[in-house]
């Protein structure tokens, strides 16, 4: 593992790529930090220029959410592969309240912080895939998938 500022990165040592980056995620300043590796490992990956901000603008709503409802967590970025398609995925996770109603946070227009409610919709609208895991009380982990097009 080596520490990249905040983030740590592991390195696959045989294949000498990146494989795995961890930003701990506890201020406006992580969001930008997550932001700024997610848009370089999709630059990496060769994504176009249009979805490596869709990508990017996903992990910063994901980063916003913990920071705004959790107060801290971490966002991981792993790259993966479909078929023959690269991808990035994104594990955003924290310990924070849990999600009460994972239905309503997903409808347009829904906010428990008087926010535009369009958090977690926009985010399923900028990825390919996107699943979600909520505890009231234990914490939320927001998985997506961004594939090359």
């Amino acid at each position: 593992m080596i520490l990249v500022g905040n983030a740590v990165v592991e390195r696959n040592l045989a294949a000498g790529v990146e494989s795995e980056i961890h930003v701990p995620i506890a201020s406006d300043q992580d969001v930008v930090v997550a932001r700024h590796k997610g848009r370089a490992l999709a630059t990496e990956l060769g994504f176009s220029g249009r979805d490596t901000t869709l990508l990017a603008t996903a992990i910063s709503e994901l980063a916003r959410n913990i920071v705004s409802y959790a107060g801290r967590g971490e966002i991981v970025l792993r790259t993966t592969h479909n078929s023959d398609r690269p991808g990035v995925m994104v594990v955003a996770r924290d310990k924070g309240p849990g999600i009460a109603s994972i239905e309503q946070a997903l409808r347009e227009g829904y906010s428990t912080s008087g926010s535009l409610g369009l958090g977690l919709p926009g985010v399923r609208r900028l990825v390919d895939e996107f699943e979600i895991v909520s505890e009231f009380g234990e914490g939320t982990t927001v998985t997506v998938r961004k594939w090359k097009g």
